[in-house]
């Protein structure tokens, strides 16, 4: 019987942004199918509280701090985990943030600094980890949006951002293809986060999402984290350049949210 049918036991995962909702189920997640994970964050009171949770699980994991908006941190990471775990098989381009306001008075450097650590952290990391990937094979997982095919308002350039990092990945995936490198997205919908618990605060917000989705139900960090671990196990060996919309059918949905006198 095959009992590491993910193929994960003993492959090194990185994950940014681990401290956060998504970021620690999909670390969490890496580590119960036997992978060692570098856990990357600027939270490091948050990082070190999820390196103990996940070492007294029985976990193999390091604990870096890093800004994905700059360079240098990220260089030192890659140089850190290595060090620490071994040479990467997995990276998992998590880190993210969100700046508020409409494009009409979005301020210059607020575009600049969510486009910083959305996109280009994303290619900064992947550019930084490939050399440990190269004769090793490897796979790059990505974390979009369903904001990246459907324009999300009044919520600057979150996606613009988001659908840059769609396209990121598929042109990796067309690059990197040949060294063995695969490269894909993973697409969440309305996954209540603490990045957006202040949503799910305000009165009837809740009730009136859940409303509109297909599946009837705000998903969980662990939904993404599961489309994540598949996206970067052996069972996806042949998938590259793809994209898993997690969602409840969301996207699907915008027909049954258009009036139609007589239905």
């Amino acid at each position: 019987m095959n009992t590491d049918w993910l193929g994960l036991a003993d492959r090194i995962a990185v994950v940014t942004g681990a401290a956060g909702g998504m970021g620690r189920a999909i670390a969490t997640s890496f580590v119960e199918a036997g992978a060692a994970v570098a856990l990357l964050d600027r939270d490091r009171d948050g990082l070190l509280a999820l390196e103990q949770q996940l070492t007294l699980a029985g976990g193999r994991v390091a604990a870096i701090a890093c800004d994905t908006g700059s360079e240098a941190s990220i260089a030192d990471a890659a140089r850190a985990s290595a060090d620490k775990l071994g040479p990467a098989d997995i990276l998992v381009n998590n880190a993210g943030i969100l700046r508020a306001g409409p494009l009409a008075s979005l301020p210059l450097e607020e575009w600049n600094t969510l486009l910083a650590v959305n996109l280009t952290g994303y290619l900064l990391c992947a550019q930084a980890f490939r050399p440990q990937m190269l004769g090793r094979g490897g796979a790059l997982v990505h974390i979009a949006s369903i904001a990246a095919s459907n324009p999300q308002p009044r919520s600057g350039g979150y996606s613009p951002s988001k659908a840059a990092v769609a396209m990121l990945s598929r042109q990796l995936a067309l690059e990197w293809g040949p060294d063995g490198i695969r490269s894909n997205v993973v697409s969440p919908g309305l996954i209540r986060t603490p990045m957006s618990e202040s949503f799910y605060q305000a009165p009837g917000v809740k009730e009136r999402r859940e409303a509109i989705l297909p599946l009837r139900r705000i998903g969980a960090p662990q939904d993404i984290a599961d489309a994540v671990i598949y996206l970067a196990s052996a069972r996806a060996a042949y998938i590259t350049g793809g994209e898993i919309l997690v969602d409840g059918g969301l996207d699907q949905a915008v027909m049954e949210l258009t009036p139609r006198p007589g239905y």
